[in-house]
Formats: structure tokens, sequence, C-alpha cells
């Protein structure tokens, strides 16, 4: 998109201002996606970008920052530079001469709904409050959607409530505009006091609330990149906050710049943070898991993941593809909708894929079922099938495998089954104890190659570089062939990543390729070898505090460190 397509169409849009909170996607409110969901063009700073894009419609208009986040201009200076991208392209950005009110402005001029997402609250923003005035002086309507604000989210996040039950008054200041009638107000109070800073700014804030009459001794919290798994809090007080961050490593950083948010104040609960931070305290927090699934399988897994404060990273081992020979496949749908079948069982979700591809190509749809049993391996299956329109009439009540499916999978009999015949569309390289299972309990089986699975490509130099060198925290193997297929495109993980399999099978393959299992999952679930890695997490990091350590990432061991074995 160039910079005057923009201003093409009707005279008057709509703008919505929207708040993106502090950092969490989650926490965006339901009306900021519904806005999302129908923006024609967006227009949104650099850290929130990732936060609201995967909301908006496939093909909108993005309007971003250009600028490092840690270089933004001083307040008063002008909004940063930005940059002009088409949604629908993968050109080079376009850089833009113009301030976001000017580009905002013409984009609602051009007939279109412009969403300018900010970070946190809009009402808390300077540039979004100039934006609102040049639309109602333009007689541009728009509207204002509330974000939860960082001052707020953030400590929130940190485990630090800005009041008791007394009802503490709280102050908020941002340190990077506060002038020193501000500060002496807020050092003339004994209520809590909320702090907008940047990391290598937070010692001269102390000094000024010391400065103003606050005791030195207040306790105070510093967090960064906070509501995100990067999160990090430091505890101490106003008189030794300089120190302890100097202790730590934490200045100089290369995030000195960032945006930070400190709590101060006797009953803001900072003394009790050890039980309260429930964010930081998660099993995985922070922790980068490899996923080697293919995205769709990988989808339910990762939002577990995200759940114990993981990061999951997924990376296709094995990619699907057409059978060579289709006339099998051919002839086994047609016998569907000629009644050939009593009935199909699908054993994943891509045998599913593969026969909807098949039924679209025909003009077909879930009617084609009508009268013929369906089972599914498992919940996961089954959740596509219902995608699909098609509601399975059986699906193994224990385990979920074939051997499960085969323990509740009725024996053949002619008095109530019309047709002994089943239509099993799976992969190239599935096992054969369905069949055999099958048949030994008097089923006929057309056993059919619906699709190949094969080796993916490589995944990017960085990956690869961050398996092999120890960047990622855990891995999740979920079969044998994610075991060979990952170690065969990425290479094997570092001895110092922690090792989780979803079974025996999967593990000695693992072993066999030199590697130690840490996790493996009570029974042959994805989801069961997600928790049991949490718990693997949860009580690593029990170990940590009661040893009275530092709670760190699998990663962050010292280099050389050994790894004990322990399989759970």
């Amino acid at each position: 998109m160039s910079p005057t397509a923009l201003s093409a169409g009707p005279e008057h849009g709509h703008v919505t201002f929207l708040g993106a909170g502090p950092g969490d996607p989650g926490l965006l409110t339901l009306r900021a996606v519904e806005a999302l969901a129908h923006a024609d063009v967006l227009v949104a700073e650099h850290e929130v970008l990732d936060v609201v894009r995967q909301h908006a419609r496939q093909g909108v208009s993005e309007v971003h920052t250009d600028t490092d986040p840690s270089q933004d201009p001083a307040p008063g200076t002008g909004a940063p530079q930005l940059t002009v991208v088409d949604g629908t392209s993968t050109t080079a950005a376009v850089p833009v001469v113009r301030d976001a009110a000017h580009l905002v402005m013409e984009a609602a001029r051009g007939g279109r709904r412009v969403v300018r997402a900010v970070s946190g609250d809009p009402g808390l923003d300077t540039y979004a409050a100039e934006e609102m005035l040049a639309c109602a002086a333009a007689g541009v309507p728009f509207e204002v959607v509330p974000g939860i604000a960082s001052a707020v989210g953030v400590p929130a996040y940190a485990g630090v409530p800005l009041r008791d039950a007394q009802g503490a008054d709280v102050r908020f200041v941002d340190a990077r505009t506060a002038s020193d009638r501000c500060w002496t107000e807020v050092g003339a109070s004994d209520g809590t006091v909320v702090v907008s800073t940047t990391l290598d700014s937070v010692a001269a804030a102390a000094g000024e609330l010391v400065s103003a009459g606050r005791k030195p001794d207040t306790p105070m919290t510093v967090t960064v990149a906070g509501t995100t798994t990067r999160q990090r809090t430091w505890s101490a007080t106003l008189g030794t906050i300089a120190q302890t961050l100097k202790q730590l490593k934490v200045l100089p950083s290369p995030e000195g710049g960032r945006p930070v948010i400190a709590v101060v104040g006797e009953r803001s609960a900072a003394a009790q943070r050890d039980q309260l931070a429930w964010f930081e305290s998660k099993p995985m927090f922070g922790w980068k898991v490899l996923v080697p699934r293919t995205k769709e399988q990988a989808a339910s897994l990762s939002d577990q993941l995200r759940s114990y404060g993981a990061v999951p990273h997924e990376v296709p081992t094995i990619a699907v593809e057409p059978p060579r020979t289709p006339q099998q496949m051919e002839r086994a749908v047609k016998g569907l909708v000629t009644g050939r079948y009593e009935w199909i069982a699908f054993t994943s979700v891509n045998a599913v894929k593969a026969v909807r591809e098949k039924f679209e190509e025909y003009g077909l749809d879930a009617r084609a079922f009508a009268g013929i049993k369906v089972a599914a391996v498992g919940e996961q299956t089954a959740k596509a099938l219902i995608a699909f329109g098609v509601k399975p009439d059986l699906v193994p009540s224990g385990e979920q495998s074939a051997a499960g499916l085969l323990e509740d999978w009725p024996p053949y009999d002619p008095v109530f089954d019309p047709i002994d015949r089943v239509f099993l569309p799976r992969a190239d390289i599935a096992t054969e104890t369905l069949v055999a299972g099958l048949i030994e309990l008097g089923w006929e089986v057309d056993d059919v190659t619906a699709y190949r699975t094969v080796r993916a490509s490589p995944p990017p130099a960085e990956t690869r570089e961050a398996i092999k060198g120890g960047g990622f925290d855990a891995v999740l193997f979920t079969s044998s062939s994610t075991v060979r297929n990952l170690v065969g495109i990425a290479g094997k993980p570092h001895n110092v990543t922690v090792i989780a399999c979803i079974g025996p099978a999967t593990a000695k393959t693992a072993e066999e390729h030199g590697l130690r299992v840490d996790v493996m999952a009570p029974e042959p679930s994805v989801h069961k070898l997600a928790e049991a890695l949490a718990d693997f997490g949860a009580k690593r990091r029990v170990a940590a505090v009661e040893a009275g350590d530092p709670v760190t990432r699998p990663s962050e061991r010292r280099p050389g460190a050994r790894r004990r074995r322990s399989t759970t």
C-alpha cells in the first residue's frame, strides 16, 4: 500500500482508539478484538503490533513505528517516525515522514475503518489524545476502547496489590515528565506510589522520592517487561535499589532504556510478593519449549504450554502429501456413497483432512456419512470430525490409541450388521495394529493410504543453532518419528535441554539418538505429556527455592554443567 492509497474512497471513515494493554495478548478486551476484526487500516506502535495483529482480518493494511522501542523520542519532541506496509504484500516497508495523527486522519478521510492501537490505555497516551482532538476538529467520527493501563496491570502480574484492607492512597507518577512539585506531593504522602520510568532511571526516581521525604527503607519493587513471559521483578528499598540492581548485574543492560513499573510504599504488599507472585511462579515461566509437530497438531498443545507460562516454538518435522496413487482413495470415497461400508475409522486429524478434501473435490459434504458409523481414535480427531459436521459414534473410553479403539470396537455380528466392511483411511507409515485387530473381530478392512508423511524442510538457521546450542529449555517428543525427523533436519538438542517423551517407545528412540530422557507421560496423550513437563518444572522451582538458589530456566545453567537423569 502506498501513502496515496490511504486517501482513496468516501470522504469520511471511522477511527477506533484502542488500548492494547501492557503486553499480554490475553488482556485485550472483547470490544478490542471485535474492532480489530473489522479494521481496514491498523496503526500501531512497534511494541504492540504483535499483540493486535493476530486479531486483525487477513489483508488489513498496517501502519507501525519504524523505530527501536528503546530509542523513542523524549516527550514533547513529536511522534516517532512511521512505516506503512501492505498487509497482503511481502515487499519492503515504505518510510513515511508524517506523524501518526496525519496518517490516521488521511486513512479515515479515505472512508476506511481505522484502528489506532497504543500500549496500555489510550487515555494515558499523549499522542492518542492529540489524534483524538484532530479527529474531533475535522468531524471524523471516533470511539475509544479502553485498555488495561501498564501502571495497573503490571503490578497485578508482579504480585503487588496496590491497596490493602485499609484502603491506602495510590498515586501514579510518570518519572519521565514529573515536575519537582509532583515529586514533592508524592513524597509528602504515605500512600502507595506507582512510578512509570526506565530501567536506567530507577535509581534516580528512588532518589527523588527520598529527597521529597520518603524514608530510604520504604519497600520498592521494580518490574520490567510486565505481563509477558520476559517479565522480571526485583524487590528492594528506595535506599538499596541501586545497589541491588548492580549486584544482580541488571545495570548496565541492553534493556536499560526499556519502560519499567516501580511500586513504592509500606502497604503495597511488596513484602508478601513471594506468596502473591502468581505469574512468575508458573511451573514453566519463561521456558522456551520446542514443539516438533505440524502446526495444526501443535495448536492445542501450544495453548496448554502457554497456560503454564511457557513460550512454545512450533517446528514441523513432517509434511503431509497426497498418496502417490490416488485411485485407491477415490474408489473408497465412492464406496462410502454407494453403501459399501458399515464403519469408517479415523486414526488422525490428517486422515479427516484427507477425506474432507476428497469430498470437496467430488462436491460432497458431511451428509455422505448418512447411515455409516464413524470412529475416531481420540479427542483431537473427534474435534476435527465435529468441525466437518460429523459426530463420531465411537471414541475410545480409555487409552486414545489404536489399541484403545479396539478395546471398545464391537465384533462383527451378521444379525445386526448388514455390511461387514470397514474403511480405514490412514498414513502410509501407519502400523498394522488396528487392521489386524479388526480382522480378528470379524471385520473386512479396506486399508487405504489417504496421505503420505515425509520429512519436513529444515527450520531456519537460528532455530537449528538454538536447538544444538541449548537455546531451548525443553523439547516435547510425541512419537519416535518426531525424534528421528528433528535430529535429521535440525540436529540433536543440547544436553541442558529437558527431554520429554510421550511413552516408552519414543523414549527408547530418543535414547538411541544419544538423548537423556527427563520426563515421560503417564499415559500416551500429548496433554498428559505437557502436564508431566509442567510438574517437572514445578518440582524444579520448589527445589531451587528450598535450597535458597535463584530460580532459573534449564537453558540458563552453567556451561558444561552435568544434567541429572530424572524420569517421571
